[in-house]
Parts: structure tokens; sequence; C-alpha cells
């Protein structure tokens, strides 16, 4: 229920359970922070099973990491960066109350995740095409390097940056159903905050590529 006066601005709306705006703002805050600790709990066990096998086999995963293409993966940072940037400015317009710029700005967002998705399946189509994807019919020859080092790098790859890839996909559903609330003008829409409490998912998730990136596009001899 929401208690609310004949003209009071969206904005002001109050949830009964709440005492203030103030309040409730803060408490969806609170919660969005709490999702994305626990988000962060579980990549870092991904991240630190991935430090110790590359401290085991570094010269092994230097070598195969060039499997890679670093382009595409430094294309799909920039895009993702930009949807970072394009994702900020639509909360931003949404605390201005500018619905049509906020529109532009996920819809933007929204074709910029496309278009990560897009290079990331030309990747792994390569991948598989070239017999790099673990399983019964992965081939290695390169020489001096075991065919089974090999295969845990891209278990490591495919399983990072694929689960990385299902948080985009869902971040294209969570904006494309927030800009279909907002297009409609639905009254669940009554200020900034979903707005905002989205952002703060996409930066996270762009956040994880910033990491992923280096990892296996960049290493060090």
């Amino acid at each position: 229920m929401i208690s609310k006066t004949a003209n009071q601005p969206k904005e002001d709306v109050l949830y009964e359970q709440f005492e203030d705006v103030q309040q409730q703002q803060e408490s969806y805050v609170v919660g969005m922070w709490t999702f994305l600790v626990t988000e962060v709990m579980f990549f870092a066990m991904l991240f630190l099973t991935y430090t110790v096998y590359r401290w085991q086999y570094q010269p092994y995963f230097y070598a195969i990491h060039k499997e890679l293409d670093w382009q595409l993966g430094g294309l799909n940072t920039i895009n993702l960066l930009f949807s970072s940037f394009t994702m900020a400015l639509a909360v931003h317009f949404a605390q201005k109350k500018n619905k049509k710029a906020q529109l532009i700005c996920l819809a933007t967002t929204i074709g910029c995740a496309f278009v990560f998705l897009g290079i990331k399946y030309i990747e792994y189509s390569s991948k598989i095409e070239h017999h790099l994807l673990p399983g019964k019919n992965f081939q290695w020859n390169e020489p001096g390097v075991p065919a089974s080092v090999a295969q845990l790098f891209f278990s490591l790859y495919f399983s990072m940056t694929g689960l990385h890839g299902i948080h985009v996909l869902i971040g294209i559903v969570v904006i494309g159903a927030l800009f279909m609330l907002i297009l409609i003008d639905h009254p669940i829409i009554t200020d900034y905050v979903p707005t905002e409490m989205i952002g703060l998912y996409w930066h996270f998730v762009d956040l994880v590529w910033i990491f992923l990136f280096p990892l296996f596009y960049l290493m060090p001899a």
C-alpha cells in the first residue's frame, strides 16, 4: 500500500513500512549493496582459483593465452566502459525527470550489452571451431605445453567469462524491463531509485570485466 496525497509528486511516494522517503531509499541502497557483496564473494572464489593455477603454471598460461584475441577483448572493454557511462547518464536524467533522455541512455546501454554478447559469440565460435572447448573434443597440439594445462586454462576462461556473460544477459533483461516500465509510465516507478539500483548492478558487471580482460588477454611473460 502507498500513502500519498493527491498533489504529492511521484518521487515522494512513501510505502507504509517506512517512516519517510529517505529511509525508504536508504533501505533500497542497503539491499542492493548486500546483494552485490554476495556477488563479489562468488566471483572472488573464481578469481582465487585462477590466481592459484596461474601462479603454478605461469609459463604455460602465458603461451596459451596467445590463443585469445586481445583486440576483440579490448573492443569489448571500451564498449562496456561506454555502457557504464550511458547508465550513469540514465541515472542523472532520472534524477532530473528527463524521461526521454533517460530512455535513450537505457536503450544505448542495452545496445552495448548486445554488442558485448555478439563479440563474445565471435570469440567463442572461433575457440569451438579450433576444438578449444574443454571436453571430449578438446584438441591441443602446441609443443611444450601440456594439453591438460591448456584444457585447465580454457576451462577457467569459458567458466569465468561465460558466467560474466550470463550477468550481462540478466542486465539486458532487467534494464529492458525498467525501460518498458518507464515508457508506459508504470506507477511502480515513483522516483530515480530503481534506475540507480540497476545502475549499481550494471557497474558491477562492468567492473568484473575490467578484471577479466587483463587477467586473460594481457598476461605478461
